[in-house]
């Protein structure tokens, strides 16, 4: 009977030990658990940071940029100065950002410097820029294997639907002035005239993201 005793209470001993290393593993698991969150939520307050301070940039550099044409409209119509940072600001900084800053540059520009003059021109450009810096983030930041040839997929993606979006409202605005908006100078504004400046950011936007991917300031991103 006294071994049946011991034996029990050694049994009982050994259950209460296993149970204390349990609920010092879960109460482990639970830090561990908790820490990761606050990681995550640490990474994702900086990276938001990061893209308003950036978006703030290119922002700035769209309302600058201008001034390298002489805010010459044949000039800026050719080289697209203010299509630039929108475009970078939807790759580096995603879809919202790049909308924000692509709708905002242009009206803000207008009443600042008052160019481009604020009806129509600024108008359309801000629901075309919008366009830009959407689709160009969309794109980017949807793929799971980003590399130079994605950027040229966002960029092309963008150019056609940002210009799409242009043509539809220059002509609400026009019909609302009572003028017409012809297929003809959609082609003469959207493309011909813009080849120069479609050309610049061909060339000049893939090799400083390339650039940057390799200096490690904006990796290419692969997943999985």
């Amino acid at each position: 009977m006294l071994k049946h005793l011991i034996h029990c209470s050694s049994i009982n001993n050994v259950c209460q030990e296993d149970m204390q290393r349990l609920n010092e593993f879960r109460s482990c698991m639970f830090y561990y658990a908790n820490s990761k969150k606050e990681d995550r939520s640490i990474m994702k307050h900086r990276t938001s940071i990061r893209h308003l301070t950036l978006a703030a940039m290119f922002l700035a550099l769209a309302l600058v940029l201008p001034f390298l044409t002489g805010q010459i409209p044949q000039i800026g119509s050719m080289l697209l100065p203010m299509h630039l940072p929108v475009l970078f600001c939807g790759l580096i900084c995603g879809p919202f950002y790049g909308a924000v800053v692509g709708f905002i540059a242009p009206l803000l520009r207008s009443m600042i410097f008052g160019m481009p003059p604020m009806f129509p021109t600024a108008t359309a450009m801000a629901f075309e820029l919008c366009t830009y810096g959407l689709v160009s983030g969309l794109v980017y930041s949807h793929v799971k294997h980003q590399n130079i040839k994605i950027v040229y997929l966002s960029l092309l993606t963008a150019m056609v639907s940002g210009r799409i979006v242009w043509g539809i409202v220059e002509v609400i605005l026009m019909n609302l002035q009572g003028s017409s908006f012809t297929f003809q100078a959609f082609l003469s504004a959207a493309i011909l005239t813009a080849v120069p400046g479609i050309i610049l950011q061909l060339v000049l936007i893939p090799v400083i993201m390339a650039a940057l991917n390799k200096a490690g300031a904006v990796r290419y991103r692969s997943t999985d």
